[in-house]
């Protein structure tokens, strides 16, 4: 059963409170809360097994390892990846899709002329990467447009895919609006015009519904943990390992070497050649313990409770006169995000809420060429977790009410 009181116990920060009010965390998109079990695991890592990982026959290392390896197994399962080592340990999305910008760059993958594909809907992370490798490399960078309500306009991929086209680069829900991508879509439309390659974030989509990377078919995935209940500093990039194996390494150092003269390196294997130098491993085994938590509760759970928060969410704010609710006719995931009509800054309605007990995002969220796409300067992001309530986007519907009435 959903024991929403008991998931809520499992979270020792929703206890406190917040300038004399209750705490309501609605900022999961930045980063979630952390239950006991992944506290604990991280804390006793730390107490009980503390060494380094693959180097040492003594008996702490050998048990360190047994620990992360045993994470990387579970996140093989968790995406339905083919192989535990088509997993690899990164720091998080942003340096995930940085490795294989500079992986592919460094492999001759891509020449002048060449072209990449992103999206209007992509966070910095997902565009930033690209246009440096475009700068490097010569390549030129090309966007899938949106329309007045968030959805990406597919057709530009019928009209601009071909074999120039090397990598199509897009995220499967959107950070800012909470948009879900028509994934599958896009990659059958690549699939059918090139041999592009094709890389997912998965940053927004993983602590919300069920990944499977076999059944969409990517040729890469990338996301945190620490939107998913898991430490900051961690993540996973997936990586099919025909494509793995072709790939230069991003960085160079101890762990992912075979072989090592002032004559020549040699690399090692999958996953470790590209996992130089000493890894998060309290992170990387506390991330396996965040997929033991969703698991427990059940993914389809998790996405059915928080798909009745964003319907309720939207109902109790969409009967505030003035606000207006960006990609509201979309199909989205985890995200309401909102501006109040003559509220000049969104910051300013986020402060007010700061003060009632809300953590609520605002800005740009770092998706500039959004903003610019609507003519606004940033937004108010509520985003939910499996730990939110009904009770508490009541409250956010009173607490948004009460900045308007200060701020009109």
């Amino acid at each position: 059963m959903f024991d929403i009181k008991e998931i809520r116990s499992q979270f020792p920060i929703l206890k406190q409170e917040v300038n004399g009010k209750p705490l309501v965390y609605f900022d999961n998109a930045a980063s979630s809360q952390k239950p006991i079990s992944v506290l604990e695991t991280w804390q006793k890592y730390y107490e009980e097994i503390n060494a380094n990982v693959h180097r040492g026959i003594h008996t702490l290392s050998q048990l360190a390892t047994e620990e992360m390896e045993n994470s990387r197994k579970k996140v093989q399962h968790f995406i339905n990846a083919k192989h535990d080592y088509e997993v690899i340990f990164t720091k998080g999305t942003t340096e995930g899709i940085n490795l294989i910008a500079y992986a592919l760059g460094n492999s001759n993958f891509i020449k002048k002329d060449d072209e990449i594909i992103i999206s209007y809907l992509e966070h910095h992370s997902n565009i930033v990467p690209w246009q440096m490798l475009c700068e490097r490399t010569g390549a030129k960078l090309k966007v899938i447009p949106i329309d007045e309500n968030g959805i990406l306009q597919l057709d530009f991929l019928d009209q601009n895919l071909s074999e120039k086209t090397k990598i199509v680069s897009v995220n499967q829900v959107s950070n800012a609006l909470g948009i879900i991508n028509p994934i599958e879509e896009i990659i059958a439309k690549v699939r059918a015009k090139s041999s592009a390659l094709m890389v997912i974030d998965g940053a927004q989509s993983t602590p919300h519904f069920k990944i499977d990377v076999q059944k969409i078919d990517c040729d890469f995935f990338v996301f945190s943990g620490h939107k998913m209940y898991a430490p900051m500093g961690v993540g996973i990039l997936y990586g099919k390992e025909e494509i793995l194996e072709k790939m230069q390494p991003f960085h160079g150092g101890g762990e992912m070497i075979a072989t090592c003269s002032f004559e020549k390196t040699t690399y090692a294997g999958l996953p470790f050649k590209f996992e130089a130098g000493t890894p998060n491993v309290g992170g990387n085994i506390a991330l396996g313990a965040a997929i033991d938590f969703m698991n427990s509760i059940g993914i389809e759970n998790i996405q059915n409770h928080e798909n009745t928060l964003l319907e309720y969410a939207q109902k109790k704010l969409l009967e505030i006169d003035g606000l207006r609710i960006y990609g509201e006719k979309a199909k989205r995931a985890g995200v309401v995000s909102f501006n109040l009509e003559g509220v000049g800054i969104a910051s300013d309605v986020g402060m007010i809420l700061d003060k009632l007990g809300f953590a609520v995002r605002t800005g740009h969220h770092c998706t500039q060429p959004i903003m610019e796409f609507f003519n606004i300067a940033g937004t108010v992001r509520a985003s939910f977790a499996v730990f939110n309530t009904l009770e508490e986007v009541d409250k956010l519907a009173e607490g948004v009410k009460k900045a308007q009435r200060m701020l009109m």
